[in-house]
């Protein structure tokens, strides 16, 4: 028998001085930082219902030594310019591979289309693998390196993975990677690239997951996985401070009060595993316990109708999801039992935002807008946000004059084929001046 890492001490890290602890959000355990590394041990062994830990701070602490004017002042535009709200030790414990600082995108043309004329796309496509994911694996990496170990691995459809292959490559840290069978290739290609040993598991995301753990355990690897390891939010959350900033900045907010922050309305994300939309509220939670902020913005999760287990959940007010068979051609999003669902509907329910359904055809399509009059090439997970925004608008969820933001979570890049399938195909034609005018009808 092996011992259980995930509940009992393990040689720690040397953590960030302003973490206090860690708690379970479904049974309220409270941890020495120390004590504890995945979950707590309230948790049954498999499925949704993890003993989920939220990890905390001493935010009292924390607004003595950052302001809101230091984050601005600071050249360093990286996730490493907020390490006393991360848990590192200091900045250069992250990887040399800077994550964070994406554009927040005004879109003007997609403004006009809408009649939103505050609408903002936060294109995390712009990351080092292109998705959002490469904010969670820095700490990933961060962390098993302060705590010597040999091997970082992670469960993933892809963009976690890609995400945690290049981190680790640019520190010099091993990782093996469970991905299913069925991930795109392109995403696959990334893992090779940078070097990773990859197992392709015949079977869903969820039994990559859970063999993840199941190895982890077995061979004292530093399991990266989301909705387990719940250092993950911490990474994810700082997408919420850089929106604050760059809507303070933008609005010119700063120039009256350095210290105080912007935020959205509403923020749009779409959701698989539920770690991204916690991450999200994690990070406004964050900035309104420092009084940097003055409200929480609305924040709806966008599901596929062909993945809807957190959708379902909210709208039946279950406390968590029932598992299901989940088949949306959104692979990011497609997962059968979310792992992080006590931090995904809370995100929802205590912001008075909700969850949107939306069918495949319509997240697809929505790829083309954001490309053509955002300049956004979102993969299928990133167009299901602006999909929900739609969505929402349908249902008088938002009003004309807010600020609302969608995130796009990953590079259309990252799944080629599913852009070509709305696209139409390339013309091809003779290399003469007469073929031009034909195929252009000129």
């Amino acid at each position: 028998m092996h011992a259980d890492p995930s509940t009992a001490a393990m040689p720690a890290p040397a953590e960030t001085r302003f973490i206090t602890g860690l708690r379970c959000l479904r049974c309220g355990a409270d941890y020495a930082p120390a004590a504890i590394e995945y979950v707590c041990d309230c948790r049954p062994n498999r499925g949704s219902d993890l003993g989920t830990l939220d990890v905390r701070y001493d935010y009292a602490a924390v607004a003595r030594s950052l302001t809101p004017a230091d984050l601005q002042a600071d050249p360093d535009r990286s996730i490493g310019r907020f390490w006393p709200l991360l848990p590192i030790s200091q900045r250069t414990s992250l990887p040399p591979l800077p994550v964070g600082g994406t554009p927040l995108l005004a879109a003007p043309r997609l403004r006009r289309q809408l009649a939103l004329p505050n609408l903002w796309l936060k294109d995390d496509g712009r990351n080092p693998s292109a998705s959002f994911k490469d904010r969670a694996s820095a700490i990933a990496v961060a962390r098993a390196q302060a705590a010597g170990r040999a091997i970082v691995a992670t469960a993933s459809t892809g963009n976690a993975a890609a995400a945690l292959a290049g981190q680790a490559a640019a520190a010099g840290q091993a990782t093996v990677i469970f991905v299913p069978k069925s991930a795109p290739p392109a995403k696959i290609a990334q893992l090779l690239v940078y070097g990773s040993t990859v197992l392709a598991v015949n079977g869903s995301y969820d039994d990559a997951f859970d063999l993840c753990t199941e190895a982890c355990l077995e061979f004292g690897w530093y399991n990266r996985s989301t909705g387990y390891n719940p250092y993950m939010t911490e990474g994810k959350k700082t997408v919420s401070y850089e929106i604050a900033l760059q809507l303070a900045e933008q609005s010119g907010a700063t120039a009256h009060d350095p210290n105080r922050l912007v935020t959205p309305d509403a923020v749009f994300v779409s959701v698989g595993d539920g770690c991204i939309i916690g991450g999200v509220h994690k990070g406004f939670k964050d900035l309104l316990t420092l009084g940097w902020i003055d409200h929480m913005p609305r924040i709806y999760g966008v599901q596929s109708a062909l993945s809807p287990a957190l959708y379902n959940a909210w709208r039946s007010g279950a406390e968590l999801p029932a598992p299901l068979h989940a088949t949306t051609r959104a692979d990011s999003i497609s997962v059968d039992a979310p792992r992080d669902a006590v931090k995904a509907l809370a995100a929802v329910r205590e912001t008075g935002g909700a969850y949107l359904l939306v069918d495949d055809s319509a997240i697809l399509q929505a790829i083309l807008p954001l490309a053509r009059l955002g300049g956004v090439f979102a993969e299928p997970a990133g167009a299901a946000s602006y999909a929900g925004l739609l969505q929402a608008m349908h249902e008088g969820l938002v009003q004309q004059n807010e600020t609302i933001v969608v995130i796009n979570t990953g590079s259309g890049l990252k799944d080629v084929r599913a852009a070509m399938e709305v696209t139409g195909e390339v013309r091809a034609i003779e290399p003469d001046l007469a073929a031009v005018r034909a195929a252009l009808q000129l």
